[in-house]
């Protein structure tokens, strides 16, 4: 079941001025900026005078900008934008011992994804985002958030050459993520996000993604918020099953088709927080004020204020970068009024009773 966490309190600002609280934040990813790209390139350039110190300079640079650039945006919680990061598979295979890698595999048109191959049992050897959680809390002034690929969609979208199925893997990679999160909390992370895509493509594995999560928070203390962010899917053929999840938030992706499946989740009672997306990741058009507000009301529909989290519907990544950080000024814009209108009594909320 949902954990009977209070943990959210504590992103509050110290100088949050109305009652209500709406919880502001990002999925993860965010456009990269035209000189890192080139900086990329030049690295793997053998006749560049470019190494890897110089990257990880450019590296620092690109995440200390965007972390800067969340704040100013008014975000609550905020994410380096994933600077250090290409793809959410690989970025993680590379660093655990038990996956190599053979060659891109085509998606689709002309994209390719290189996609690892578990040869062996996998194992923890080093952290993963340890350094990067401390650089970007290094840099900002508001709590940092920590989102990272779930167990069941590192094993989904990999070869498996290794293990007799996928869920013995991913209950082995589950056990990893853990011992990751582990580290985080010892370095003074407070706000976990795990990614599982997949799930929106294989609901029928809810059983599998819920037996890892368990084992993810096994030992983790309640003071560190645990979400987990599922992409645009049929969410009906997962709920009310999520209720049973070990989370303390579950991020929805419902903007893109105008909130069509709000309703799948009023019966029966929603148990987690809800992080709601109010920005539409796949349109270039940025939303009003206004109408990230009526987003906003959607989800009040669902959970009381004191359990809503607002968000983009994903990562922004793909988006121009002028376009993502205005939608993200706009969503923070839109909660601060949604907070003042509830305080003066003007929004009827009324949500279902557990």
């Amino acid at each position: 079941m949902a954990r009977e966490a209070d943990n959210r309190a504590q992103f509050r600002p110290d100088d949050h001025d109305a009652d209500h609280f709406l919880l502001t934040t990002v999925v993860g990813s965010y456009p990269k900026p035209t000189w890192l790209n080139r900086a990329t390139e030049l690295a793997a350039d053998d006749d560049a005078r470019f190494d890897d110190d110089d990257l990880q300079e450019a590296h620092d640079d690109a995440a200390r900008l965007i972390t800067e650039e969340h704040e100013r945006a008014g975000l609550d919680t905020v994410v380096d934008g994933e600077m250090r990061r290409e793809e959410m598979v690989e970025y993680f295979a590379h660093r655990i011992p038990g996956y190599e890698f053979n060659g891109p595999v085509k998606v689709w048109g002309h994209n390719y994804f290189d996609k690892p191959s578990v040869v062996s049992e996998v194992a923890y050897d080093e952290p993963w985002l340890v350094e990067e959680f401390e650089f970007t809390q290094g840099v900002a002034t508001k709590p940092v958030k920590v989102p990272i690929t779930g167990p069941y969609t590192l094993a989904r979208w990999s070869f498996n050459e290794a293990y007799d199925d996928e869920e013995s893997l991913a209950y082995d990679l589950a056990d990893l993520v853990n011992q990751e999160i582990g580290k985080l909390v010892d370095a003074g992370a407070r706000y976990i996000q795990i990614d599982e895509p997949a799930l929106a493509t294989t609901p029928d594995d809810h059983a599998i993604v819920g037996e890892s999560l368990e084992r993810i928070v096994d030992g983790i203390a309640d003071e560190v918020r645990i979400g987990l962010h599922v992409c645009y899917g049929d969410y009906s053929r997962i709920y009310p099953e999520i209720n049973d999840f070990p989370i303390d938030e579950f991020d929805v992706e419902l903007c893109n088709d105008g909130y069509e499946q709000i309703e799948v989740f009023r019966d029966p009672a929603f148990e987690p927080d809800l992080g709601l997306g109010v920005v539409d990741v796949h349109d270039a058009e940025v939303e009003t004020v206004e109408e990230i507000k009526r987003n906003i009301r959607q989800g009040l529909k669902v959970v009381p204020p004191e359990k809503l989290t607002v968000s983009p519907d994903c990562g922004v990544k793909l988006l121009p970068r002028e376009v993502a950080y205005r939608k993200t000024e706009n969503l923070v814009r839109a909660a601060r009024e949604v907070e003042t209108e509830l305080d003066a009594g003007e929004l009827d909320v009324r949500v279902p009773e557990a």
